[in-house]
């Protein structure tokens, strides 16, 4: 056999299975949509970070409500400044979450939230700030981590 038989050979498998199984007609578009929806829970975080103008976070507005979701778990954070200029973060979380952290640069600091999903940081620092929520399914442990935003 050379090249020549074997693009024949090709050539008549790949109308034969044309004949007895064909595409569906639905299935090209079915996987574009999925592959251009593949990180939309990721953008849709992003996009509600920004949802508020951001001068509502480095204003002089005294409330700052954000939502994060990646699809299958949401939390949400309502942000007040405190007498002392710095801040205080109160979540919730609709999932068990196991562990709940707060980063700013090198600073961590953890919580677990109570049974309905609650928790709060108190005397946070004003600067760039991440939250990251950790569950546990059995032996499956998922993160959502935020994006970072400025308190």
């Amino acid at each position: 056999m050379n090249e020549h038989d074997d693009a024949e050979l090709f050539a008549r498998l790949r109308s034969m299975w044309s004949d007895v199984d064909p595409v569906p007609a639905f299935l090209i578009d079915r996987m574009i949509a999925a592959v251009a929806t593949d990180s939309l829970s990721e953008e849709y975080a992003l996009l509600t970070i920004v949802e508020r103008p951001l001068s509502e976070v480095r204003g002089e507005a005294d409330a700052l409500t954000l939502q994060f979701s990646d699809g299958t778990t949401s939390i949400l954070l309502h942000v007040t400044s405190t007498a002392n200029g710095r801040r205080r973060v109160d979540g919730w979380v609709d999932t068990a979450a196991a562990e709940i952290m707060l980063t700013q640069g090198d600073a961590v600091r953890t919580t677990a939230p109570s049974e309905t999903g609650r928790f709060v940081f108190d005397d946070v620092p004003p600067g760039l700030t991440r939250v990251r929520l950790s569950t546990r399914i059995g032996d499956d442990v998922r993160t959502l981590s935020t994006p970072q935003f400025e308190l």
